[in-house]
């Protein structure tokens, strides 16, 4: 059988099959820059919030790779892929808009309890939908195309993580919502923006599943010489998930280096989600860790929001520019410039104590996560199979949700006990841990 070149993409069908990313990070900003916010309203202490937060990684690390070892195996009237991400959209609402009304529902548990299940149900809906996204690129593109794909569904991430971050702030300081509550119950600006971030991620998910047609399995063969798997992968599929564990003791060596890489970037990013609202309030807005109620908690985690939108938006457009950086730099060079930019601007937060100049190392951790998003997986997509894009995106989840496990368990503690109660002190460690991923990405052999 003659194989075929697979075909490039326009830029507009590129942004169209990327469009549900928007949506889905839409949500997750809303989740990572309020979740603190809103357990901590329910009565979380600070010291206990990882714990909390542990909920997101732990689905991760059991759904992603389940999720790509099926849509790599299944076909239906809508495809592979996009069954996933349509049915994680409809669960992530119905989170979004249960969460901050968890008050409402105390008669069945104590309000703590149904946040922290919220969160858990509303990130396992959110690694349902995500996971396809990524295999998704690799299954439409071909290889001088997909830095391109990465890049830009980096920027629609970034688009759709300043909204749902800046909306908070903009509700409260623009259209008069209120800013503040009762003890116990969430403010109605974080409420409406729930809300918002519900429609919007539905409507972004449909406009993907409408407008992108998936390669039939036929047509899939047709393209690479690794397309279809050979027969002992044949045989060895008949385990079901079993094989899973087959496909992560043979991951590429460019894989597991990229784990170490992984490790540090995302360990440093939970610390920076979980404690910088407390970290803020405390260290800038000199607000005492049981003061959630009032208006100085209020604004400050507000501004945390309006931050995580700079740091999102700055993620964007630098995620436009990475496919040139890395002719220059390369695919390794180009990530450790990027997380040194994103370390050096964490550390730098301890010595900032006016909230407007926090805007400036916001530029740095958005140059950071702008490639975090983009790179391992571009650096990764080469090392892979096709027939095997989908399972190896979901088991490369789990370089990412460990780190995630291991500060959720012992963060918390580490900033009771270490950091005698200064949240600041977390992300200055965070930072350390960003340049210590720098250096690391530059021994990743790439293929």
């Amino acid at each position: 059988m003659t194989l075929k070149k697979k075909p490039r993409l326009s830029i507009a069908q590129i942004v169209n099959m990327s469009l549900g990313f928007l949506g889905i990070q839409f949500g997750f900003a809303l989740q990572s820059g309020n979740a603190s916010r809103i357990l901590q309203t329910f009565g979380a202490d600070v010291e206990h919030l990882s714990l909390f937060w542990l909920a997101a990684p732990l689905t991760g690390m059991i759904i992603q790779p389940i999720v790509g070892h099926y849509s790599d195996r299944t076909w239906t009237r809508l495809g592979r892929r996009r069954p996933y991400f349509l049915g994680g959209a409809l669960l992530s609402a119905v989170a979004l808009i249960l969460m901050p009304n968890a008050a409402v529902l105390t008669m069945v548990m104590p309000a703590i309890w149904i946040g922290a299940g919220m969160l858990m149900i509303m990130d396992a809906s959110f690694n349902v939908a995500m996971e396809p996204f990524r295999a998704l690129v690799a299954d439409k593109l071909p290889h001088e195309q997909r830095s391109t794909g990465f890049s830009v569904q980096s920027f629609l991430i970034g688009v759709g993580a300043v909204i749902g971050s800046w909306l908070p702030y903009i509700f409260a300081e623009y259209m008069g919502v209120a800013k503040t509550a009762a003890p116990g119950h969430v403010p109605d600006n974080v409420i409406y923006s729930f809300y918002a971030g519900a429609a919007v991620l539905v409507l972004a998910i449909l406009w993907t599943v409408v407008t992108t047609r998936e390669y039939t399995p036929a047509e899939v063969a047709g393209f690479d010489e690794d397309a279809a798997p050979p027969v002992d992968e044949i045989a060895a599929t008949r385990k079901g998930i079993a094989v899973i564990f087959t496909d992560f003791a043979r991951m590429p060596k460019a894989m597991k280096q990229l784990g170490v890489v992984q490790f540090f970037s995302w360990f440093a990013l939970f610390s920076m989600w979980v404690f910088t609202t407390p970290a803020i309030a405390q260290h800038v807005y000199g607000v005492r860790p049981e003061d959630t109620a009032s208006t100085q908690y209020a604004d400050a985690a507000n501004w945390v929001g309006f931050l995580f939108g700079i740091y999102n938006g700055v993620a964007a457009l630098y995620a436009l520019m990475l496919p040139f950086i890395a002719k220059r730099l390369g695919q390794r060079g180009s990530h450790a410039v990027s997380l040194a930019a994103g370390g050096i601007s964490l550390v730098s937060m301890f010595f900032i104590g006016n909230p407007t100049y926090l805007v400036v190392p916001m530029v740095g951790i958005g140059i950071a996560w702008g490639s975090i998003l983009a790179m391992p997986y571009a650096i990764l997509s080469k090392s892979i199979p096709t027939y095997k894009m989908g399972v190896y995106m979901g088991i490369f989840n789990f370089f990412i949700t460990f780190p995630q496990l291991v500060n959720g368990f012992f963060g918390g503690y580490i900033v009771k006990y270490a950091f005698g109660g200064h949240a600041i002190f977390s992300l200055v460690m965070a930072g350390v841990l960003m340049l210590a991923a720098a250096v690391c990405v530059l021994r990743v052999e790439e293929d």
